[in-house]
């Protein structure tokens, strides 16, 4: 077959499903199919690790991996989908410098993630900042060194706000960026002369359901919960916030939190683009058989975030959307794609959670490998030797920048790359930094 009646594959979104769906298609069909890889970053990004990248343990390159060095026999094209063309099968595109273009396909895989939750909550779109990318990290890090660094010369109660950072939402994200934040600034202060005249930094951490990490197993659940207390995390369960303003957070127990920081961690959605492709979705999700392929579409598959896949592990439910599933079924969805243009069998999608690793900064964690529940130094090195088995790169960097930080004081310092208008909460590209009068997607 020439390389001009190749069919093509393309494949949108290269989170970890998408990811791991071109680079096992493009091992079962090697030169018999063209694969595209379209995605606004040339890199795959390693989400778990970027509380670390926040709380500057890990340099912001260490968590990405270079899409064509990771997958050489993958086309990779940098642009947004804005709209799939069931009919024409065209997915057409913008580029990151404003260009338009589209791209035909035989086979088509959508695995284009999730975004920030949003909630009708006055302010909070506003004064809010998600944590779904590289940007919204980066900024997070400058604008804690900055509140820092500002109230250490300001001596009015304008300061106790600045080092005052409210998070809302106490699952993953939100447990993880609290439980870093907190020694990050703390290590801060310590720096500063006067440290012992001064409060400590004060880190809410505000959920609405009755404990932390409420979708993880209680014990789990109880290890975060003592590690962040110990810190002097205020943690808030049963607690919501109802409106966000420029000074502050009011919550529903009628208190008002000076604050000049909000991280918004309260969940994630499906990508706006699934609901706009006019399939039939399920909560945002796109609704696919067990072996990941769109009902009525044969040419037309989807995996991780962007998919409700139904778990043959427990009937009648959804996968979770987790990295640890994405992942697998972009697997599963390569293997696929791969079966229906001839090349293999088609496999169904069954998986079974091997456990919860949950990093809390330092060397602890909490952590339960196959059902087995960890605390301490043990699940905080069981947690880091996964990261590094699950990373698809830059593993040794990986290591030496925690060696590192074991050994010298951490880097403290604002670098004002990424603002706040850049930012956000209400994007649906969390991984692209937005710039005044530039192309904007909703």
């Amino acid at each position: 077959m020439s390389r001009a009646n190749r069919p093509r594959v393309v494949v949108v979104g290269a989170g970890f499903a998408g990811f791991e769906a071109a680079r096992t298609l493009c091992r079962s069909v090697r030169d018999k199919a063209e694969v595209v890889l379209l995605n606004p970053t040339d890199y795959f990004l390693y989400l778990p690790l970027l509380p670390q990248v926040a709380a500057g343990i890990l340099e912001p390159r260490r968590v990405t991996v270079s899409l064509p060095g990771a997958l050489p026999r993958v086309r990779v094209v940098l642009g947004e989908a804005d709209h799939v063309d069931l009919t024409e099968r065209v997915v057409r595109y913008s580029g990151p410098e404003g260009e338009t273009g589209e791209l035909t396909y035989d086979r088509l895989v959508l695995a284009v993630g999730s975004v920030n939750k949003l909630l009708p909550v006055p302010g909070v779109a506003e004064y809010a900042h998600g944590f779904r990318g590289l940007p919204e990290a980066l900024y997070l890090r400058d604008h804690v060194t900055r509140q820092i660094e500002l109230a250490a010369a300001d001596d009015s109660a304008v300061s106790r706000a600045r080092t005052t950072f409210v998070v809302v939402g106490a699952g993953y994200t939100g447990t993880e960026v609290a439980a870093h934040g907190k020694l990050y600034t703390d290590a801060l202060v310590r720096k500063q002369p006067g440290r012992e005249r001064r409060p400590a930094p004060r880190w809410l951490l505000v959920d609405i359901a009755p404990r932390i990490l409420p979708e993880l197993d209680h014990r789990l659940s109880e290890t975060a919960h003592r590690v962040l207390r110990g810190r002097g995390v205020d943690i808030r369960t049963g607690t919501s916030v109802t409106e966000a303003t420029p000074r502050g957070v009011q919550l529903d127990d009628g208190e008002f939190v000076e604050t000049r920081t909000l991280v918004w961690c309260v969940g994630v959605r499906p990508d706006p683009l699934v609901s706009e492709v006019g399939l039939p979705v399920e909560r945002g999700r796109l609704r696919v058989d067990p072996r990941l392929g769109v009902p009525g579409h044969p040419e037309v598959f989807a995996c991780g975030d962007a998919a409700a896949v139904p778990d043959l592990t427990r009937p009648g439910q959804c996968t979770p959307m987790t990295a640890q599933h994405a992942s697998r079924q972009g697997r599963v969805a390569g293997h696929n794609v791969a079966a229906s243009l001839g090349h293999g069998e088609t496999r169904t999608y069954s998986h079974h959670d091997l456990g919860f690793l949950v990093d809390l900064g330092g060397v602890k964690a909490a952590a339960n490998p196959l059902g087995v529940p960890l605390s301490g130094p043990l699940a905080g090195a069981v947690t880091r030797g996964y990261h590094l088995a699950a990373m698809p790169g830059n593993r040794v960097r990986v290591a030496a920048d925690w060696i590192l930080d074991a050994v010298l004081p951490r880097q403290g310092v604002q670098l004002g790359l990424v603002r706040s208008y850049t930012v956000p909460l209400d994007t649906a590209s969390p991984e692209l930094a937005r710039v005044p009068g530039g192309p904007r997607k909703e």
